[in-house]
């Protein structure tokens, strides 16, 4: 009976203990999350930023902190690049030095930073940790950045655009203006042969739509002056 008791007694007392761990394994789990993009891509030159959003259980506070960290690419030694509590504190040394902003919101659970002047030195994984005591429990999210040049295809895409923009209205101008000259011409044939006269507000007629033909031939010659000249600044 007493060893019944004593087993009894250590059941007991490892019930409360059981359910700590059982409170604190929900905790771990729902009291924190943080989500970032799996990967970017930037460009050399180009500003980049990297999002970084948390979920709390908890209401934000002046002991909410931020951490950003950077890894490269083969290397197990991470550098830290930005901490936030209150205020922001990039960093002041090593490659990032003054290239680290703060664009994030914490009341908006945004986290995000951005980098100015990327080059392909700073491919590599960057970690962002957040802790919103009594959150601190949380998982912590990676993003893979890959920086490049800008390579001959992007370059063209871009001025394949610009070609569309300036040839597109100069091609409706035109055939707009061919279908009027058709059908004017298409019109005086049917009057020719037919042997008609025409009253004298046709006549005023014809002098308007000739000017307007003049009009819409003028501002061709005017695209195509554009045109010109927007081709001789790209080259």
């Amino acid at each position: 009976m007493q060893q019944s008791g004593a087993a009894g007694g250590r059941g007991c007392a490892l019930l409360p203990l059981l359910s700590v761990l059982f409170f604190q394994g929900v905790h771990v789990v729902l009291s924190l999350e943080i989500k970032v993009d799996g990967h970017v891509r930037g460009y050399v030159g180009e500003k980049i930023k990297l999002k970084c959003t948390f979920k709390s259980t908890s209401s934000v506070t002046d002991k909410l902190t931020i951490d950003w960290t950077y890894r490269t690419p083969g290397s197990s030694r991470t550098e830290s690049i930005f901490h936030y509590q209150s205020f922001q504190y990039p960093t002041t040394a090593g490659t990032f030095r003054d290239r680290i902003s703060w664009v994030g919101d914490v009341y908006k659970g945004d986290a995000s930073i951005s980098i100015s002047n990327p080059t392909v030195k700073d491919n590599g994984t960057f970690s962002c940790a957040v802790k919103n005591p009594p959150d601190v429990h949380h998982n912590i999210p990676v993003t893979e950045l890959t920086v490049t040049e800008r390579g001959f295809g992007t370059m063209l895409s871009s001025v394949a655009l610009l070609s569309i923009l300036v040839f597109l209205p100069s091609a409706v101008v035109v055939v707009l203006l061919l279908v009027r000259m058709a059908r004017k011409s298409a019109g005086l044939k049917k009057r020719s042969k037919s042997g008609y006269k025409k009253s004298s507000i046709e006549v005023s007629d014809d002098t308007d739509q000739e000017e307007g033909d003049d009009c819409m031939a003028r501002l061709c010659v005017r695209c195509a002056e554009c045109l010109d000249s927007d081709y001789e600044e790209t080259y």
